[in-house]
């Protein structure tokens, strides 16, 4: 950057050398000013391949409907009290309504990008993340975590290191309140149990298996990249690979819902529903840092796969079921 000025100031004259730093210096600034400017209740997340903000309005929601059972003691919510104590945030499970009311298939998704893989590979169970606060009396947190993981995977991914690798980098825990296993305005704790299950890891589950949130990234569709605050559904993407991670500035890997189908179609991600909610706007990060401005609903690039209608998904393609995944030791 340095050579490149001085040989452009070299040609030009000195009324305009100012104007042609200024204009470098903001082009410099522009990639960071996003995440600099972040508020206590934002995160960012990627759409149609740019950077937009959330921001968070109210707290998280994890669904539990009368007729479930979320912690597998054999009584359903309706007749548990115990299981409305403490929320119980579940990959794979799906309630029929979302915190509206509103039925499911009509609830925006926020798709929620797990670092699956294991740069280094990392089999040091210490290096696992603890939890926030001490977490849950069953939660499995720091070594137990870590040596829990390496039994199932083989390593510790990025998704639970308390620090990751430095080729990695990720939207949550959020620029403001760096803590591993947090982000604002979420759960600090998620149950893996159906998850285990599914990937073909563990038997039917018979408890919950509660683990601090992990490390993460966003991606929303294109018709929603401009979008007033609304309950979002969470759906857990697993990325299997290195090189579909996006990096922070969006510049490669998934950083919209269709690189996120092509992915999925090849067998390197794997998505899932959850009971899980969030309530939040999003905007993209370049106008929110000019203006803060309130901006109608975009309907997304044309030709770009997108939703049909509100929270309606065409499949992009058939993505592998977690049975057909090729998730197993790194």
């Amino acid at each position: 950057m340095l050579w490149l000025l001085r040989s452009t100031t070299r040609r030009i004259p000195d009324r305009r050398r100012w104007r042609t730093i200024a204009i470098l210096a903001s082009a410099t600034l522009v990639a960071a000013s996003a995440s600099a400017q972040l508020a206590s209740n934002q995160t960012n997340g990627f759409g149609n391949g740019r950077l937009v903000t959330f921001t968070y309005l109210q707290n998280f929601d994890c669904v539990d409907q009368p007729t479930m059972d979320l912690d597998f003691n054999g009584k359903l919510a309706q007749s548990d009290p115990n299981e409305m104590q403490t929320p119980i945030c579940q990959a794979v499970t799906e309630p029929t309504e979302d915190p509206t009311g509103g039925d499911l298939k009509h609830t925006a998704h926020l798709y929620v990008l797990i670092p699956m893989f294991s740069v280094d590979p990392d089999t040091n169970p210490n290096d696992a993340m603890p939890c926030p606060n001490g977490g849950r009396p069953t939660e499995l947190c720091g070594p137990a975590l870590g040596s829990a993981l390496i039994s199932l995977f083989g390593a510790v991914p990025e998704a639970w290191k308390s620090k990751m690798n430095p080729a990695i980098t990720t939207q949550c825990p959020d620029p403001n309140n760096p803590v591993a296993g947090t982000c604002t305005m979420h759960a600090s704790s998620v149950d893996l149990s159906e998850t285990l299950f599914a990937l073909g890891k563990t038997g039917p589950p018979t408890a919950p298996v509660f683990v601090p949130t992990p490390n993460h990234s966003h991606v929303v569709d294109n018709s929603r990249v401009n979008s007033g605050p609304i309950w979002w559904e969470v759906r857990p993407v697993l990325i299997l690979f290195e090189s579909d991670w996006p990096t922070a500035d969006g510049s490669r890997g998934i950083t919209s819902s269709r690189a996120m189908d092509e992915a999925e179609a090849a067998g390197r991600a794997i998505e899932v529903g959850s009971n899980f909610f969030l309530f939040f706007s999003s905007e993209l990060s370049s106008r929110v840092a000019a203006s803060r401005a309130k901006l109608g609903p975009n309907v997304g690039d044309p030709g770009v796969r997108t939703r049909l209608g509100v929270g309606v998904r065409v499949p992009f393609a058939r993505a592998p079921t977690l049975a057909q995944s090729s998730v197993s030791n790194f």
